[in-house]
């Protein structure tokens, strides 16, 4: 089974760093044209250089800007062209006391991790559905069904998440556009290390380090391990290809087993 994205053309939000970044480069490795996006020129131009640097074939271009905001997602619309497939990746989380967060705190979560992405779906949606061919994949979190007592406001946001990509599924049926939400469990990114070992034995090695952290704080993950960003991307190339085209509506899970629950 070999994934060929081969002319299509995909928009990674938020992908000079972490899940994001993963999934752009395997989205590129793949085939397809791939726009890196971030909120500063100089971050995706560097990233695009240090990706050329490992794979020369692979065929990215510069999306800067802020897609937060409706002018910064029109820049970014602008350089990328006409979009095949639509990675809603970016996203913020923080850890605050349910009774401490403001009514600031929660529009920002929403704006940030659910009005971005619906604005994108929004703006590409209509041109996949009249070619007949679209992917919108909407990166979510386990912490959508178990939401997290130290930020529930983060977890109201992926929630709604799951229904923004139920909702528009809805909407492209039938025109051969699918939309998923993918939900990610623990995953080991950026500043996660530092996390785990402020948690567990600092002189343990990371392999152990990690299980041990699992085992304590994360009992209900079944791989025992945090999930690699490429494991993450590996689902979405998977989900973005004409293989999973009999695949929408759906939350596909890449959770390692931590929600506890035999059914998505």
């Amino acid at each position: 089974m070999r994934i060929d994205l081969t002319g299509r053309t995909a928009l990674v939000t938020g992908s000079t760093q972490g899940i994001g970044r993963a999934i752009a480069t395997t989205l590129a490795d793949a085939g397809a044209r791939v726009a890196v996006n971030g909120r500063r020129g100089d971050t995706v131009e560097t990233v695009i250089a240090e990706l050329r640097a490992e794979n020369p074939d692979r065929d990215l271009i510069a999306a800067a800007g802020d897609v937060t905001t409706p002018a910064g997602t029109d820049t970014v619309l602008a350089a990328t062209g006409d979009i095949d497939i639509l990675v809603n990746n970016l996203g913020i989380f923080g850890a605050t006391p349910a009774m401490d967060i403001t009514d600031d705190e929660w529009r920002r979560y929403f704006d940030v991790n659910v009005l971005a992405a619906v604005r994108l779906i929004r703006a590409t949606l209509p041109g996949m559905m009249e070619r007949g061919w679209g992917r919108v994949l909407d990166i979510a979190s386990d912490s959508a069904v178990v939401i997290p007592a130290e930020m529930i406001h983060y977890g109201m946001s992926k929630t709604a998440l799951l229904a923004v990509s139920r909702g528009f599924a809805k909407e492209a049926a039938g025109t051969g556009v699918t939309v998923n939400s993918v939900l990610a469990g623990p995953t080991h990114t950026g500043g996660v290390e530092d996390f785990v070992y402020s948690l567990v034995d600092p002189n343990l090695p990371w392999d152990e380090a990690q299980r041990e952290f699992m085992r304590l704080h994360r009992p209900q993950s079944l791989l025992q391990r945090l999930i690699e960003p490429e494991e993450i991307a590996n689902m979405v190339a998977y989900l973005a290809s004409p293989l999973a085209s009999a695949t929408t509506g759906a939350a596909v899970r890449v959770d390692g087993g931590y929600i506890d629950s035999i059914v998505p």
